[in-house]
């Protein structure tokens, strides 16, 4: 990055702030978001704070005709003092580097960024909402800006941030769902882009969880490209399993997103002696562990769910009703911990926490 210096503008329109915890996940948006820009000759230059506004692109911006873009998702919590907690942002900035890298976009000086990251938030405080189970959502996002058809990584690049107070992201909260184990359509594969934070795995899934949602299931589990066999993760987050005391999650492979929650939930299992295993986990040993009443909870992880239940598992006409459907006492335990540690309410003896 060529500047360091930051400027601010600030928003002269105001906008209300949400008055209850019934917030639409990602539908509003605080006054303020962050820009800087990338030429070849600059690098990284002009981090900025301006009013949210629309951008201005041209029609040939690259990111319109060949989807180079990457993007993550973390979270800012008021605590029950007043203080405004972010849960190891260090790790999504890290990561928005390697989708990066994937999708042959510049690399951003991580501590800088996380400068840049404080600064907006500490902008926009006042937008992070107090309610129980509510929280600010913050996007940081990269796109292709150049005007150009040619097949080729952009020259020129934009990096925004932007911020949003939300309610839950499932609108049940943390009663389990019901999820569609997905057997015609493929979400990523080995060599693709599935370890990267990138638009194009979100939108090629939309078809596989309308199915889902016309069913009145909350979500989608994706197995593998190849054989369709092997469970990957759930279109919103990672996918655990316990069975017979043993908690296993499927590995990374090269397909599967590299979750922030669930390497906190692994690190947290180790520390509780719980056994956890990660390795390839296939859709028939789940149905033979349910068939055989070991298969215990099932859970997902994620910044937006952080933990979200599963209560039955769909597959091929088959129904998986997952512990009568009502919470597991190790899901509810992670959740307890995890968002204790996020709202500064469990002591956070991981220093995953850091204070705007």
């Amino acid at each position: 990055m060529s500047s360091s210096t930051i400027t601010i503008v600030k928003n002269a329109n105001k906008k209300p702030k949400p008055q209850s915890k019934e917030i639409a996940f990602g539908r509003t948006f605080t006054d303020h978001m962050f820009v800087m820009d990338y030429e070849a000759d600059k690098g990284w230059h002009e981090p900025r704070i301006v009013p949210y506004e629309p951008l201005t692109l041209d029609p040939a911006a690259m990111i319109f005709h060949y989807g180079q873009t990457v993007f993550e998702g973390m979270k800012a919590y008021r605590t029950e003092d007043d203080r405004i907690l972010l849960f190891r942002p260090d790790q999504n900035i890290k990561r928005l580097n390697k989708s990066s890298e994937r999708l042959s976009i510049p690399q951003v000086d991580e501590e800088r960024v996380m400068e840049y990251l404080i600064e907006l938030i500490r902008l926009e405080q006042d937008w992070v909402p107090d309610f129980e189970g509510t929280s600010l959502y913050i996007r940081p996002f990269i796109i292709g800006t150049e005007p150009s058809l040619a097949v080729a990584p952009s020259k020129t690049y934009k990096l925004m941030v932007i911020l949003s107070p939300v309610g839950p992201y499932f609108k049940g909260g943390l009663k389990p769902v019901q999820i569609n184990v997905e057997k015609q359509f493929t979400r990523a594969v080995k060599g693709g882009t599935g370890m990267a934070k990138t638009a194009g795995n979100y939108s090629s899934a939309y078809q596989a969880q309308a199915k889902a949602y016309e069913e009145g299931l909350a979500d989608v589990l994706w197995l593998d490209g190849i054989e369709k066999r092997y469970i990957e993760e759930v279109g919103s987050m990672n996918i655990f399993f316990k069975i017979d005391g043993e908690v296993v999650t499927p590995a990374l492979s090269g397909s599967i997103l590299k979750g922030i929650t669930r390497m906190s939930i692994i690190e947290l299992l180790h520390k509780w002696d719980i056994p956890v295993t990660e390795r390839k986990v296939s859709i028939d040993e789940i149905y033979q562990a349910y068939q055989d009443g070991k298969l215990e909870e099932v859970f997902g992880t994620g910044t937006a769910a952080v933990i979200s239940p599963v209560g039955q598992l769909n597959w091929s006409g088959e129904k998986m009703d997952i512990n009568n459907g009502e919470i597991g006492e190790l899901s509810q335990k992670l959740y307890d911990t995890i968002t204790g540690i996020q709202r500064g309410s469990v002591e956070d003896t991981e220093n995953w926490t850091i204070e705007v």
